[in-house]
């Protein structure tokens, strides 16, 4: 027997599990898409591979500064004139770029929370259409329905979990690169202040 296409598959298991299915297929969508967006933001960044003698290389000579790192060593440097300067330029870069992270961060979270909960209310509506089919009595009808619903009721509870469980991974290894980035920013703050220091009293 001819097995049928992973394509023709999956749209016969998005179907059976009801109208429920679309909330469902469109939170994955958006999960995966503000996800995508946060690990682009890292992997562009290379900040996790930036070593501490990388840094006070690039903060003594910014021309040799590589990728975003270098984008916010020179910003940091250009037209200071003191050290209050090169504070507020740091901090004009966490009040850009923080509250972004954590505001996707938050959809993000929202989201993965969701699908189990759209997967509680789809078991919710395959039961009724359970107990719909049982009391229309023993006919061959009733145990099609019954058989509908209850398949319709473990789809999108499989569904949600599916978008849930590895959604929570992916939140904490990103909470995580949040704080990797601030502490980067932070040591990235203090090695430029104390160049800026050295060249002063020098």
């Amino acid at each position: 027997m001819k097995e049928k296409p992973y394509l023709d598959q999956a749209i016969e298991i998005l179907s059976s599990g009801g109208w429920i299915m679309i909330p469902l297929f469109i939170l994955g969508l958006l999960a995966f898409y503000v996800a995508a967006r946060l690990f682009l933001f890292f992997l562009r960044g290379h900040f996790s591979k930036v070593s501490i003698k990388d840094c006070e290389q690039w903060v003594q000579n910014s021309d040799k500064a590589e990728g975003q790192v270098g984008e916010i060593i020179r910003y940091s440097q250009d037209g200071v004139e003191n050290l209050n300067d090169i504070q507020n330029r740091f901090s004009e870069i966490r009040t850009a770029e923080m509250p972004r992270l954590n505001q996707n961060i938050t959809m993000l979270t929202i989201l993965v929370n969701a699908a189990p909960l759209m997967g509680l209310l789809g078991t919710v509506l395959g039961m009724l259409t359970t107990f719909y089919g049982i009391s229309l009595g023993g006919s061959e009808s009733t145990t099609n329905v019954v058989a509908s619903g209850i398949h319709e009721a473990l789809i999108t509870t499989q569904m949600g979990l599916c978008l849930a469980i590895p959604g929570y991974f992916v939140i904490y290894f990103l909470r995580q690169k949040i704080i990797d980035y601030e502490s980067f920013l932070v040591r990235l703050e203090s090695i430029t202040l104390q160049q800026f220091s050295h060249k002063a009293t020098g």
